[in-house]
């Protein structure tokens, strides 16, 4: 029993050293050094003792990084950024917290389960896959870049959000209608309704204030 315990705490070690936020069979094979068989064995032992946690067959996150789910998804199905709702949340914009993580992608769109949470990869034209940052390891999409994801998809029917009741506290109105000129005149139409609520002066998409 001390013999499991402490080859548990060595492969916890190993793990924390490689920072990565989700293995495959492939990578555990190789650092635990087992045959496949035998591997399997392990690895039901290792999530039965919550050492690891299976995301969907054949990946496993240590259950140290149980909150990194996010990382996880976005390095999953690459390119992609967290954005529309999820980010939306994030950022405050939002008040509910969505079930669903949902990412921006240029692949096609597609669902899966990770561990007990959805993920949905919507896709995106490659002209309009821009306006994220990395942070503490997750792709994000900019505040403004978030609200005109949902925009679009709003305006093509894939998406619904009651606008009225957004927060707009410290969106930056110029780079907001900056990025909007890139998406359609239906969502440059939509930016240009909402701008309104960035000040008291509207803002047209060139710029000039009336």
């Amino acid at each position: 029993m001390a013999k499991r315990e402490m080859s548990d705490i060595r492969f916890i070690q190993i793990l924390r050293s490689l920072d990565k936020p989700y293995f495959t069979v492939a990578d555990l094979e190789k650092i635990l050094g087992l045959k496949r068989d035998s591997l399997y064995v392990a690895l039901n032992r290792l999530v039965k003792n919550e050492v690891l946690i299976r995301l969907k067959r054949g990946i496993y996150q240590p259950a140290f990084q149980s909150l990194e789910l996010e990382k996880a998804a976005g390095e999953l199905y690459y390119p992609s950024y967290l954005s529309f709702e999820s980010a939306l949340s994030r950022y405050g914009i939002l008040s509910q917290i969505p079930y669903t993580l949902t990412f921006a992608t240029t692949r096609r769109s597609k669902r899966l389960m990770l561990g007990k949470r959805e993920v949905e990869y919507r896709q995106l034209k490659e002209e309009y896959f821009f306006g994220y940052i990395l942070d503490n390891g997750i792709y994000i999409a900019e505040p403004e870049k978030a609200i005109l994801d949902q925009l679009y998809l709003i305006s093509i029917g894939k998406a619904s959000s009651d606008i009225s009741e957004w927060s707009l506290i410290g969106v930056e109105r110029n780079k907001f209608l900056n990025y909007s000129k890139k998406f359609s005149t239906r969502v440059q139409d939509k930016a240009n309704k909402l701008v309104s609520r960035f000040g008291e002066q509207m803002v047209t998409l060139e710029g000039e204030k009336r």
